[in-house]
């Protein structure tokens, strides 16, 4: 039984192990992103002197669409409870667009978008490089970096079940890492020990991660949890589709007009003088009232057809409560608590957190830091262990 389970670990390691150790390296890459991001590029980020109050949400966010192409419509806006925090407004064009705004002058300070760094590592982690779709063929980065990950499961499978089946020694002792008997030693106390340390972890990011890879494996995953696979790829995008448009006229000279009406609201005048609200106008209030209902919350996303909320002591910011409003007057309408959203919005921020190892906050994130980064590491030692006992007879361990 053990030199079955030796020869399929080691048949499966050594045609994928490079591609494992890149799929691993990039992901333990991209774990720190948004904190790496922000540091470098603190200046979009981040408020160098935040005032007392900002500026009101619509006069904001009328200011900021006078820059913006008339193709090109505002869908919503983010605050952070953190004060010193820009705003993030998402746009309706391109895909998942967004930009950053200074809440107290309106200033844009920049646009949603990766480091070239981390750029790279994304299309190496998801496609090799390689394009996320082919029209006239294979994707074979994509392809490759599924069968690769597929191939990690049966690899970390034979692993745990060839430690638990070498009776030569204790189980015990093979835990330990012994850096002073010689180079060998270190290698395969690194490539048995830290496997086991990071088999757990390895085993979560790769079963998540196929539903990414193969549309078969995502439809018999979610039917595991008696939910349907989502179509046309994965999870929910950052942005919502358009939902109500802006009614807006061209003047005479093809500018836009726009002025406080008699009801103290913010106006658009088009053509012959006709009046039109602001989408904007209630924004204010809906802001005022979740900060009201909300104590000590951490984040909200006003969209125009629903505010997002994460309450403060909840550790992911995609597990939100939600609150449909009535668009003419901005009261609130109904209320949704995630924990009483519909089992496939849990399951499909639940598989999200798994993989990128943020179910559990900071501390689940470095441990699936050291687990990718261990990852890593397993075919580079196994190559080299498997290397050396072709040339040499095997070390007394």
């Amino acid at each position: 039984m053990k030199k079955i389970l030796r020869k399929i670990h080691l048949w499966l390691s050594v045609p994928t192990g490079i591609v494992i150790t890149l799929v691993c390296f990039s992901g333990a890459m991209l774990v720190f992103e948004k904190e790496l991001t922000e540091a470098v590029r603190p200046e979009v980020y981040f408020v160098k002197e935040p005032h007392a109050e900002a500026l009101s949400m619509q006069e904001l966010m009328e200011k900021l669409e006078d820059t913006l192409p008339d193709s090109v419509s505002i869908t919503g806006v983010t605050v952070s409870s953190d004060k010193s925090r820009t705003y993030q407004v998402s746009l309706s064009k391109p895909r998942r667009a967004s930009i950053y705004v200074n809440p107290y002058t309106g200033e844009i300070t920049g646009r949603s978008e990766r480091l070239p760094f981390f750029d790279t590592m994304f299309r190496l982690h998801r496609w090799l490089l390689g394009k996320s779709s082919n029209d006239n063929g294979i994707a074979w980065g994509k392809l490759l970096t599924g069968v690769s990950t597929l191939a990690l499961v049966f690899i970390l499978i034979t692993g745990i079940l060839m430690w638990l089946t070498n009776r030569n020694k204790p189980l015990k002792a093979s835990l330990v890492i012994h850096v002073n008997k010689g180079w060998r030693r270190f290698w395969h106390d690194l490539h048995v020990a830290g496997g086991i340390y990071a088999t757990l972890f390895l085993l979560a990011f790769a079963l998540t991660g196929l539903t990414w890879s193969f549309s078969w494996y995502r439809s018999g995953f979610y039917a595991c949890f008696g939910i349907e696979a989502p179509h046309g790829g994965h999870g929910v995008a950052r942005n919502q589709p358009r939902g109500e448009q802006r009614e807006e006229h061209k003047g005479e000279h093809g500018e836009r007009h726009h002025r406080f009406g008699p009801d103290g609201e913010y106006h658009s005048w088009g053509w012959g003088g006709r009046m039109h609200r602001s989408p904007y106008r209630h924004w204010d209030k809906l802001l005022e009232t979740m900060k009201k209902g909300n104590h000590g919350w951490q984040q909200i996303s006003i969209k125009k057809d629903a505010v997002e909320v994460v309450p403060q002591g909840r550790r992911s910011l995609r597990a939100t409560d939600q609150y449909s409003y009535d668009r003419r007057n901005g009261d609130i309408t109904d209320v949704l608590p995630y924990d009483a959203q519909t089992k496939d919005v849990k399951v499909r921020s639940a598989v999200y957190r798994v993989h990128t190892g943020s179910w559990g906050g900071i501390i689940t994130r470095i441990l699936s830091f050291l687990a990718a980064i261990i990852g890593a590491t397993l075919p580079l030692t196994g190559y080299w262990l498997w290397f050396r006992r072709k040339r040499l007879p095997s070390p007394r361990l």
